[in-house]
């Protein structure tokens, strides 16, 4: 038997890839959660990001990038659109190479996925929870809920400790260390940040595209771009998302860390400076705000001059040249006083876990314990926010699939 622990995207992915390419004897995928497949339900705004039409180790932060290179030409973002298609879900690109279900929704990812698992003869064991594997002579005991089970190979697809509501606990962890592995720190990833002070409060649920800037001690600055959006706890949106993690892995490690925004991302000091001048030059009783608003959202435009000692009222040919390299400054280099994320309970993934090097990336078979194997958010690698991380799951699933087929067998003319 080829027991799976985890039936997520990457558990349902590895058992459904492993049958079709001819594994022989039974595959069971066992889940402590008596519902299946919570994740993918409220991932993407319950419309369930598939993957992306662009993915690369690039879009990846954690392990090797080499060896995350070579997991993801095995089963490329065109080879998971054509899975879904196959099991009846057609993808649609939207912004960002972004690919979703024609449905919007999300349902229709995870009913798919279950229905092929069926199809294929998955015994799938929603509400029974594995407690322990042990290893068993050649093979494995299982300790669950129901009772111990024996397997000839485990796949452990039990994700991390993002979203606990799901059934994340990160139990999986445990059991990967009980069978020899070791653990990169693990910290929340893709999740909103937390602010200090009151600027922001009055701006929640305003949204502007920015530049966010991590500078942590030690090494080069990261930099991101994208929707970010004002909270009443602090900030959020796509670029924060794809930031925290750095400012996580930084706190971590016990770095020195300042995240800072351009609120006017692409414009140069140059070139926002000869803007402004035209304006004065142009019109100038017209206000410092007004002149902003043509750049930013109208209440951003307004709160950001008072910040800077610069009152958003002055009209623009009263403003002085000190005052206005001040305002230039701030709007490129905003800072943003993170002090805390909103959790494991808000991120999308889990930065850390088991590190690559302890896996045969071929394979994902472990180099610490014969006939473990080990996919999904489980390994030290987070995507960016996209439909990056399902990809990790359905290429990792796709090379172990492949593995348990050569070890454990194949059925005559299959493969």
């Amino acid at each position: 038997m080829i027991a799976i622990v985890g039936a997520g995207a990457a558990g349902l992915a590895t058992a459904i890839f492993a049958v079709r390419r001819g594994a022989r004897g039974p595959i069971v995928a066992f889940d402590g959660a008596a519902r299946l497949g919570a994740k993918i339900l409220v991932s993407g705004g319950a419309r369930c990001n598939v993957t992306n039409r662009v993915v690369t180790e690039r879009d990846f932060a954690g392990g090797s990038p080499s060896v995350v290179r070579g997991i993801l030409r095995a089963f490329p973002a065109e080879k998971a659109v054509s899975f879904f298609r196959e099991i009846g879900v057609p993808l649609h690109e939207e912004a960002d190479g972004k690919l979703f279900p024609d449905t919007n929704r999300a349902r229709t990812v995870l009913d798919a996925l279950l229905a092929e698992a069926r199809r294929c003869g998955v015994d799938l064991r929603a509400g029974q929870r594995v407690h322990r594997v042990a290893r068993d002579g050649q093979g494995f005991r299982l300790e669950t809920t129901r009772g111990e089970v024996a397997a000839e190979r485990v796949v452990l697809a039990t994700g991390g400790l993002s979203l606990p509501k799901t059934g994340s606990d990160g139990g999986g962890y445990q059991t990967a260390v009980a069978l020899g592995h070791s653990l990169v720190p693990r910290t929340p990833a893709l999740v909103p940040l937390v602010l200090e002070g009151d600027f922001h409060t009055g701006l929640a649920g305003v949204s502007h595209e920015a530049e966010l800037v991590v500078r942590v001690e030690g090494r080069r600055p990261v930099v991101r771009r994208g929707s970010l959006l004002w909270t009443h706890f602090g900030a959020s949106g796509p670029v924060v998302l794809d930031a925290s993690r750095f400012w996580h892995r930084a706190r971590e490690e016990g770095r020195q860390v300042r995240v800072s925004a351009s609120l006017l991302p692409g414009r140069s000091f140059p070139e926002i400076e000869h803007g402004l001048l035209a304006q004065a030059a142009a019109n100038p009783q017209a206000q410092v705000r007004g002149a902003l608003a043509d750049w930013l959202p109208a209440s951003v435009a307004a709160a950001v001059p008072g910040r800077l000692g610069v009152s958003a009222d002055t009209r623009l040919g009263r403003l002085t040249r000190e005052d206005r390299r001040r305002l230039i400054r701030g709007l490129l280099d905003w800072p943003l006083p993170v002090t805390a994320s909103r959790g494991y309970d808000y991120a999308e993934v889990t930065a850390g876990g088991v590190p690559l090097a302890e896996i045969v990336p071929g394979t994902m078979a472990s180099r610490r314990c014969p006939g473990l194997y080990l996919v999904g958010e489980i390994l030290d690698v987070d995507g960016r926010i996209g439909g990056f991380n399902f990809q990790w799951a359905w290429s990792t699933g796709w090379v172990a699939a492949g593995a348990l087929v050569r070890v454990v067998g194949s059925r005559p003319g299959e493969g």
